[in-house]
């Protein structure tokens, strides 16, 4: 019977080759084990403090200086003491109440509206992005078009005229509660869409089993809405107002274009207070002691809400 060559070879050249051990499987020790998730993050961890906690830990430091250039002379609490008695701190304090408070409403039950309305439209899910367009402009981009809007172009003043709701141009910019509506309207068009969109997702991603028992026991969408769905909401709406409340209270660029404050400071929010502290008066350590105030009225103004919101909703 004739030998088949190639299995005769490959026979061969299994039984010549040496046959090795395996070598054990070296397995990591249980505290190197435990310690790799954290050596992964570690770097992205490393960057974040550097850009967030020592900004922070320095102004808190230089707070504690009278600082003008490169000359530092200490001055402990002073400029705490001194800024708490400053009637212009106060009142940059109040008009960021007044201006991203009456935003921050706006924007909730504009974006709760659109939410309502929209949420079960299909093109929602397909076409997010084009709901975050006014997002995706540059916020001195969308400065400049108001501010051209409002006053250097006259486009809001020609338009009201043509409908016959006014006489002549308005001077946007030199009335308080204008100038202050101004700030809130650009605001409002920039991130009405993000309070939107988390809306949008918290109802897409709510049981619509839920909806459809109460459907069948007869109860209509606006009830569904505000009896149902708005409830189990609640947690997402803090959060995500919470948030945008956060960023509100650090509102410059509008303030910066469109009003540089005026008039009469009616439209100065903290964070341009902060501004003209340290870069237009050069007193830094002043400008820090402000934006440390501002920074913890920040934080026990959103744990307070947030806390009670989530004990609220458990009780």
């Amino acid at each position: 019977m004739p030998t088949d060559a190639p299995s005769v070879l490959a026979k061969g050249v299994a039984q010549a080759a040496p046959i090795r051990p395996t070598q054990p499987r070296r397995r990591r020790s249980p505290a190197l084990r435990k310690a790799f998730p954290y050596l992964l993050v570690a770097p992205a961890v490393a960057y974040l403090l550097v850009i967030t906690l020592y900004p922070g830990l320095f102004a808190i430091y230089q707070s504690l200086f009278v600082v003008k250039f490169l000359t530092w002379t200490w001055a402990g609490a002073d400029n705490y003491t001194t800024i708490l008695q400053d009637r212009e701190f106060w009142a940059a304090l109040g008009n960021t109440a007044i201006i991203g408070g009456i935003s921050l409403c706006l924007q909730t039950a504009i974006a709760l509206t659109l939410a309502y309305f929209a949420y079960r439209d299909p093109l929602i899910r397909g076409w997010r992005i084009v709901y975050l367009m006014p997002m995706l402009f540059m916020p001195s981009a969308v400065a400049f078009i108001w501010k051209l809007a409002f006053n250097d172009g006259r486009v809001i003043s020609d338009l009201l005229g043509r409908l016959g709701l006014i006489e002549g141009n308005v001077d946007w910019l030199g009335s308080i509660w204008l100038s202050r509506m101004t700030l809130i309207v650009a605001d409002v068009w920039q991130w009405t869409p993000f309070l939107f969109i988390i809306f949008v997702a918290a109802l897409q991603g709510q049981d619509q089993e839920i909806e459809e028992a109460a459907r069948l026991d007869g109860a209509s969408w606006p009830k569904i809405f505000w009896n149902i769905s708005l409830p189990m909401m609640r947690p997402v709406i803090v959060v995500a107002v919470t948030l945008r409340g956060i960023d509100i209270t650090t509102m410059f660029t509008n303030v910066f274009v469109m009003t540089q404050g005026t008039p009469g400071g009616a439209t100065e929010t903290m964070s341009y207070f902060i501004y003209r502290q340290g870069f237009r008066m050069f007193n830094f350590g002043y400008a820090s002691a402000a934006s440390v105030l501002m920074l913890i009225l920040t934080i026990i103004i959103a744990q307070t809400v947030v806390k009670r919101a989530f004990h609220s909703g458990k009780s």
